[in-house]
């Protein structure tokens, strides 16, 4: 966590169960809990608009902090593009 301003970062099951953090338990229970409640909201969301939509990425940003979620997770090699 290396980053400027960066408080911590979890990741986290479907369930919303914490596999790894860098924040406190109490922090990490309650973050993994209610976030996994609103992706859950937000992907049953954009289902109900758009069946073939899916959730990929969610930014929640308030006036103190700033949240983002990646629902799924992809690590691929830079400059792997076939061309």
């Amino acid at each position: 966590l290396s980053h400027k301003g960066v408080i911590g970062a979890i990741v986290g099951s479907a369930d919303g169960i914490a596999i790894r953090s860098s924040m406190e338990n109490n922090s990490t229970v309650q973050y993994c809990g209610l976030i996994q409640q609103l992706t859950a909201k937000a992907r049953s969301a954009l289902r109900d608009l758009d069946p073939t939509n899916d959730l990929t990425f969610l930014r929640i940003r308030s006036k103190k902090n700033e949240i983002m979620v990646a629902p799924d997770l992809l690590v691929e090699k830079p400059h792997s593009l076939i061309r």
